[in-house]
């Protein structure tokens, strides 16, 4: 994974989370978003909600952010997304991605 240089050409790692709303449940989003993210070399977590959405933590460079975000509006075929609403997560998520 490429990341955008940092101090002494660190890669600049920030967290994000989203909550995807439609048919996401149900239909593998878990699942394609954590081969996306382990593809893309993010890190972080994706789980089911109790609304029916779906909602995820992801800790990688931003280009890699943004592709999943990418991912996140296309989602696998089954799947409907109508919104993804993204925001800042505090904390970072070393190791896998996992599904929760």
């Amino acid at each position: 994974m490429q990341g955008e240089p940092g101090a002494a050409g660190e890669r600049v790692v920030s967290c994000k989370h989203f909550q995807v709303s439609g048919r996401v449940q149900g239909v593998g989003f878990r699942w394609m978003v954590r081969d996306a993210a382990t593809r893309l070399g993010v890190t972080g977590w994706v789980r089911n909600r109790p609304d029916g959405d779906v909602e995820l933590v992801a800790c990688g460079d931003a280009t890699s952010l943004a592709e999943l975000e990418a991912a996140l509006w296309q989602g696998p075929p089954a799947a409907r997304v109508d919104r993804v609403i993204s925001g800042t997560a505090q904390g970072v998520a070393v190791g896998e991605f996992v599904i929760r």
